[in-house]
């Protein structure tokens, strides 16, 4: 394998030493009346037609060069918001590099009121290869970003607050195309952490392509910050304060500087927060029903940074670096009451449970990275070296009190305590390179190793006779260590026009070793997979497009889902881990056609071997409930969706998406065969009213039906969302107030039934909120788009 990344790099350090010996350019520079001007759009136009031979955006230092078009005659176009177009001289191009006289702008307030008033960005957008949610035109006064993610179409939540899309938990989310390093629980907790102002855009993907890492059964879900779309002296503050059942406050500010050669930027976000979570779960035993309501008050700080930069060396080379951290400390205080009542509803006994909980989770990641443009047709290579130190802690005391039928206290107060630390060490790196070549084709590899390695040491104990006392039944010390190394080859073809095509294939090698040093059990594995992806796309004209694609892809088990530690959360309910997880692989197809920007229909089948969910096997002697991960059989989802967003008047957008999806699980359950079918759907609309004054209100309501979701079926559920906001001070100033779920229709409820298994869950939380928020913009704000940075730490982000 090492040979063949050395083989691989002379190959590609060959080709670059080839393009740049035979490299013959047009060159010039964008300038000002009295600065350079860096983010301007330079046109290469061919005469006497017009025609736009290619295009790029004027580097830190307003300067652009196009490198070896054909012998002919030429104009260069600039263009750039906040100053009229300027167009060269004719010129002849025969072979030899030529400088251009600059290229002068003239300020015009017109085009840019112009501009300002009349482009309107559609919330949401069909591009060739994803659906992409615009939040910035949504009110999100008081909003999460989990809670603007729940919005985007074939996004869904279970009871846990897993992300599923397309009805699917195998799915990868990025931020700013790097991955979270984080398992379901933490990313859903870090995106409730962060205010949904701080996010730019969701793109959802659902069929990546070969250049992407392979995992991820569902696809993969990106999270762009408002920090990529600032750059230079300008910023963003913003403030909310939240009240439902309990009052929260929230803040951030996000911060961008630029020199030409320096581009620094800087994000920070934090809050204080107070919420609930109630839970009635019923289980029949037997003939008995055991009826418990569990009870979660936590009260926490939370807060994320993020900080990096960009060195502009030369016109072609850039240098960067990003550090991001996220510290969530947390104190709870969890309650259950479980009551057990006969087959004539006579209550034979109960448990008090009080459960005190600790919990902080510590993440911090730094990326390193390099990019070469070879030339102005696209020719570029890229490095990226990632760090990523993680560590969670838990700490839990239990209080058990048990009661008999007549409510009679019986014995003492039983005491248990439970420690688990768990740390993640990850580290990555990655090269990719980008070829254009004979005109209509694109090649792009690329070649990724990542090591990871996880220590987690549980221990629960019972206080006996005054000590503290191990549960080796509940105690272990799990070492978990992997590597995966990847190579990849992608083609990409125009055909005239309309069509494009794309093919790719991608090449994982996993290598790991899972040790349990307290069962004294080492779980070894070393496989590899081909992950072919194959797109297309026909243009019928400016308005009608149709794609279609085709990918495989793979889920492996979470770092912690290995780890065959039993974790109570009360006396009867209870997770565990299995060592002997097998990854998920997955067979992904799609179709779409898209009216401008609205999404008419998209067609998506996805089959899931291996799946992995939790089982319950139940003991109906000591009550006990315990989750087991495992893989189930297979599992399929055919998916119809339709999304888009259009104008009824000037001042009445509609966003809207409906969904219907029709769902298969197939597998063995405990030695029985199970099998569950059923469709669901669900629909959505944004209503926004821009109004005089700078005033817009915004009606939002969504409906989801019964659907089922690994073994669980669950129920339907609703939310309606009204809010308002008004920009001021020169639309820098914009304060919002928003009031969430009105009539308290969003809630979890579902349904298990299978071998002696018949339970009930019901979730419930502060879902209905009051908010009001201010937001303030600052600075220069008419600077280029800041450097999007994808870096090398992929596949791994959401498995800890």
């Amino acid at each position: 394998m090492k040979k063949i990344f050395i083989l691989s790099l002379i190959t590609i350090c060959n080709l670059t030493r080839l393009a740049v010996a035979q490299t013959a350019s047009v060159n010039g520079q964008i300038k000002s009346s009295s600065e350079t001007l860096p983010g301007a759009t330079v046109q290469l136009l061919h005469l006497p037609d017009s025609a736009a031979v290619s295009a790029q955006i004027a580097d830190a230092n307003g300067n652009f060069r196009f490198t070896n078009p054909k012998n002919g005659s030429y104009v260069v176009k600039a263009v750039m918001m906040g100053f009229q177009n300027s167009t060269s001289n004719s010129f002849s191009f025969t072979g030899q590099s030529i400088t251009l006289p600059a290229l002068v702008l003239k300020n015009s307030t017109k085009v840019l009121k112009a501009v300002t008033i009349n482009g309107q960005v559609p919330q949401l957008e069909q591009k060739s290869d994803r659906l992409v949610v615009n939040v910035e035109k949504m009110i999100t006064t008081g909003d999460n970003a989990l809670e603007v993610l729940k919005k985007a179409p074939g996004i869904k939540l279970d009871k846990d607050d897993n992300i599923l899309y397309r009805n699917n938990g195998g799915v990868n989310i990025m931020i700013d195309g790097r991955m979270t390093y984080m398992s379901s629980s933490e990313v859903s907790n870090y995106l409730k952490s962060l205010p949904a102002n701080a996010v730019s855009k969701i793109e959802l993907i659902a069929n990546p392509p070969a250049n992407f890492d392979a995992a991820g059964t569902a696809g993969v879900i990106n999270i762009i910050m408002k920090r990529n779309r600032l750059q230079g002296f300008n910023g963003t503050a913003t403030a909310t304060t939240v009240y439902g059942t309990y009052g929260k406050v929230f803040g951030g500010a996000n911060l961008n500087y630029n020199t030409g050669k320096l581009s620094f930027y800087t994000r920070a976000n934090g809050g204080h927060a107070a919420s609930y979570n109630k839970l009635n779960l019923g289980r029949q035993i037997g003939t008995d029903l055991y009826s418990q309501e569990n009870y979660w008050h936590p009260i926490g700080d939370n807060v994320s940074y993020t900080a990096g930069a960009d060195y502009f060396a030369t016109a072609k080379q850039t240098f960067g670096f990003m550090f991001r951290g996220y510290n969530s400390p947390q104190n709870a205080k969890v309650t259950s009451n479980s009551v057990t009542t006969n087959q004539l509803g006579q209550q034979i006994g109960s448990v008090y449970m009080l459960k005190p909980q600790y919990t902080n989770t510590r993440t911090y990641s730094f990326n390193v990275n390099y990019s070469y443009a070879i030339d102005t047709l696209g020719q570029k290579l890229s490095f990226d070296a990632d760090y990523v130190r993680s560590s969670n802690i838990n700490n839990e005391t239990f209080s058990n009190i048990y009661f008999d039928a007549a409510g009679t206290r019986l014995g003492d107060t039983v005491k248990q305590r439970n420690d688990n630390p768990a740390k993640y060490n990850i580290r990555s790196l990655k090269v990719d390179y980008v070829w254009p070549f004979a005109k209509t084709w694109r090649a792009e590899t690329g070649w990724k190793s990542s090591w990871v390695s996880t220590n987690n040491n549980a221990r629960f104990e019972n206080l006996t006779a005054g000590n503290w006392i191990t549960d080796l039944r509940r105690s272990n010390h799990f070492l978990y260590d992997e590597n995966i190394n990847a190579g990849y080859l992608t083609f990409n073809k125009t055909v005239g026009k309309k069509w494009e095509f794309k093919a790719g294939v991608r090449a994982e090698q996993t290598v790991s070793t899972g040790n349990s040093i307290t069962q004294q059990e080492v779980v070894g594995r070393n496989y590899w997979k081909l992950f072919p992806s194959l797109f297309a796309a026909y243009k019928i004209n400016i308005d009608h497009q149709l794609n279609a694609s085709y990918s495989g892809r793979i889920s492996r088990p979470g770092y912690s889902n290995l780890n065959p530690f039993t974790f109570f959360s009360d006396p009867y309910t209870a997770i565990k881990g299995n060592p002997y997880l097998q990854p998920s692989f997955s067979k992904s197809w799609l179709m779409s056609y898209t009216y401008k920007s609205f999404q008419v229909l998209s067609l998506s089948y996805v089959r899931v071997n291996n799946a992995v969910s939790t089982i319950i096997s139940q003991n109906d002697q000591t009550k006990e409930s315990i989750a087991t991960y495992q893989n189930l059989g297979n599992t399929s989802s055919l998916n119809a969706t339709s999304a888009g967003s259009f104008n009824i008047k000037k001042w009445w957008n509609v966003t809207a998406n409906l969904d219907a999806s029709y769902d298969k699980v197939n597998t063995m359950t405990q030695g029985t065969p199970y099998r569950s079918e059923r469709l669901s759907w669900s629909a959505g609309t944004d209503q926004t009213f821009t109004l005089p004054k700078n005033f817009r209100i915004q009606l939002s309501g969504y409906y989801y039906s019964p659907s089922i979701s690994g073994l669980a079926r669950t129920l339907s559920g609703s939310q309606i969302d009204a809010a308002i906001n008004k920009t001021f001070l020169d639309k820098k100033a914009t304060l919002s107030f928003k009031v969430r779920d009105i009539f308290f229709g969003n809630r979890y409820r579902s349904v298990l039934q299978y071998n002696n298994i018949n339970t009930t869950w019901q979730n419930e939380w502060e879902s209905r909120r009051f908010s009001l928020g201010f937001t303030y913009q600052f600075g220069n704000l008419k600077i280029k788009t800041a450097r999007n940075r994808n870096t090398g730490a992929t596949s791994e982000e959401n498995r800890m």
